[in-house]
């Protein structure tokens, strides 16, 4: 099934330039299937976004049509088909 992955620009570069991925999802799908898919076509991408472990990094937000992961479930949040996912890196400092 097709979804739709938003980049930020600090991580397009590592995407081929590309702000829009669209990428193939099993049916019926989770957080972690789509960025099994992204890791795949985009190793070094699929490394900023996730751990070791391949647990979602803490300072990377992920929503699933506009909705933050973490309240969804995490990596285990549900994504239907044609869904968009929105990556936004934390900022901080002062």
């Amino acid at each position: 099934m097709p979804v739709t992955v938003l980049l930020p620009g600090v991580l397009r570069a590592i995407a081929d330039g590309q702000a829009k991925l669209e990428v193939q999802a099993p049916a019926p799908a989770t957080l972690a299937d789509v960025l099994d898919a992204v890791s795949e076509r985009y190793p070094a991408l699929g490394r900023r976004l996730r751990d070791e472990s391949r647990g979602l990094r803490r300072y990377v937000n992920f929503y699933v049509d506009g909705e933050e992961c973490r309240y969804l479930g995490g990596a285990d949040a549900p994504v239907a088909a044609d869904a968009e996912i929105q990556v936004i890196p934390s900022v901080a400092g002062g």
